[in-house]
């Protein structure tokens, strides 16, 4: 049975489901409009497209890394509310995208969107979250991700308060990792991340600090000093080896490398790898960390119970 572009814009006004979507069941069921509309609701799509312009702004970061540590992904999932991102079912879905984001590397969200999900390939990773908005009921979203993938080093996360923060790190290692030494790393590696978790380091060391960044920062530093009683009078060189000082110190504070190790505040981020690197008989250095928290940078949904009442009692 053949079909029109009418008969996909019908089936669109009926289910609310995207062009291409409607599309694609109706080529599936070779015309067929009942079928297509029942095609598009087992595969959860038209749930979907009715429920896009709903506010996802709760959710979890979830994360996957590969046993021997070669490979690792950050997935950020939104719902609608705090008690769906804590179910069974959400925290299943948001893993298999982290885990899908790990294997295959996408370009970017819409991509992996796009791509057949790695442990089944009859479906989308799209068709995977629009399945899971039909069975859930409300608005998901995959939103952002970040893989990272290493070599001759190891690849760790860590996912604090159920999913409320992310971070994954890469150690790099100057020669390839043995079985014995792997563990060792990962666990390192795992404080590290949980550190990260804690104190939100901006940079791993002062070479990533954007040279822009700095100017600004002295700026503020001379203000602060020039309005500072205490400084009235001094002279320029003076001035500046303060602003130098205190610069120095603003990157310590920024920067991972730096800071003071979270489990055993008497030695430094630095210090603590010294010591593995020496005891492992490998260089170790951190190449890189992502931190995602849930939701930054989100609208969140506000409710109103008075409003909510008033609409009840219509």
């Amino acid at each position: 049975m053949s079909f029109s572009a009418k008969d996909v814009a019908a089936l669109r006004e009926q289910t609310g489901a995207g062009m291409m979507d409607c599309k694609k069941a109706l080529t599936a069921c070779e015309g067929d409009m009942a079928k297509a509309a029942e095609y598009l609701r087992e595969q959860g799509v038209s749930v979907a497209a009715k429920k896009a312009d709903r506010l996802a702004s709760e959710g979890v970061v979830a994360a996957f890394v590969s046993d021997d540590g070669s490979v690792g992904a950050l997935a950020e999932v939104n719902s609608e509310s705090d008690f769906v991102s804590r179910s069974d079912d959400f925290l299943a879905l948001s893993n298999k995208v982290a885990k899908h984001v790990a294997l295959s590397n996408p370009k970017d969200v819409d991509s992996a969107l796009g791509e057949k999900f790695v442990d089944d390939k009859k479906i989308t990773v799209l068709d995977l979250i629009n399945q899971a908005t039909a069975k859930i009921g409300e608005k998901l979203a995959f939103r952002r991700f970040d893989y990272q993938a290493t070599k001759a080093g190891v690849v760790e996360s860590y996912i604090h308060m159920g999913g409320k923060i992310g971070v994954l790190i890469e150690i790099a290692c100057d020669k390839k990792v043995d079985k014995k030494a792997l563990p060792v790393i990962q666990g390192m590696a795992k404080d590290i991340s949980m550190h990260i978790a804690a104190f939100d380091p901006k940079y791993v060391d002062e070479s990533a600090v954007p040279a822009s960044e700095i100017e600004y920062e002295k700026g503020i530093l001379k203000a602060q000093i020039i309005n500072d009683p205490k400084a009235k009078g001094k002279p320029d060189n003076v001035v500046e080896k303060m602003i130098e000082g205190r610069i120095g110190k603003y990157l310590k504070e920024i920067c991972l490398i730096h800071q003071d190790f979270a489990k055993d505040p008497s030695k430094t981020i630095t210090v603590l790898l010294q010591e593995q690197s020496k005891a492992l008989g490998i260089n170790l250095s951190i190449a890189r960390f992502t931190r995602f928290t849930m939701g930054e940078g989100l609208e969140k949904k506000v409710d109103n119970l008075a409003e909510e009442v008033a609409k009840l009692s219509k």
